[in-house]
Order: C-alpha cells, then sequence, then structure tokens
C-alpha cells in the first residue's frame, strides 16, 4: 500500500517562494508527481519526477519557476516555488503511479494525498 502525506503549503505574496513535500511510504511506482487543482478546474499536472532515474518533467507553465526533487534518505518529494504568481493558486497533490511521457494524465496515478492549499496574493 502507498501512502502520501503533503505539507508546506500556506500563504505568500506573488514573486515569493514556498516548498511543499511529500512523505511517500511504498513501492508499487515508478512516478511522483504534483498536480494542482484551482477551484472550479481540472486538476492538472505540474511537475514530476522518475523513481528511477530521477528524470523530471514540468508543465510549460512552471518551466523555470518549480523544481522537483527527491531526498532518497527521508523518502520525500519536494515541489520548490519560487516567483510565485497569483495564477499558481490551487490545493496542490501529490501522487504516484505507473506512467511515462503523459506523466500529466491523472489516470495513472493510483494513490494520492490529501492535498495541501497555496494561496498568492497580489
Amino acid at each position: 500500500q502507498v501512502q502520501l502525506v503533503e505539507s508546506g503549503g500556506g500563504s505568500v505574496q506573488a514573486g515569493g517562494s514556498l516548498t511543499l513535500s511529500c512523505a511517500v511510504s511504498g513501492y508499487t511506482y515508478n512516478m511522483i508527481t504534483w498536480f494542482l487543482q484551482a477551484p472550479g478546474k481540472e486538476r492538472e499536472g505540474v511537475a514530476a519526477l522518475t523513481t528511477g532515474g530521477g528524470r523530471t518533467y514540468y508543465a510549460d507553465s512552471v518551466k523555470g519557476r518549480f523544481t522537483i526533487s527527491r531526498d532518497n534518505e527521508q523518502n520525500t518529494v519536494s515541489l520548490q516555488m519560487n516567483s510565485l504568481k497569483p495564477a499558481d493558486t490551487a490545493i496542490y497533490y501529490c501522487a504516484a503511479g505507473w506512467a511515462s511521457t503523459d506523466w500529466y494524465d491523472r489516470r495513472w496515478y493510483n494513490y494520492w494525498g490529501q492535498g495541501t492549499q497555496v494561496t498568492v496574493s497580489s
């Protein structure tokens, strides 16, 4: 059984930074991905990391601003978010599953955390 627990959300002004953390247990997956869901919108992929080779993927909207990384000792996956914009306001979820180049498709993910709120004010 895979369990994921997010932490690190909060409120920040535009241009600020936040780091989200996802504590992961279990091993039946090859990809850990951060998704966001803004009010009234579909859940969308933000950044992903393969657990084998550490390859990373990013949505165009966050390239150059967000960085996904893994701490193998702590078994956590972090999302460092810089230069935050009001449009980044959403609930952020981490998810584990079996995915490939279509890492952003939530159908590949069987395990989800409870989500953490990120609010960016202008």
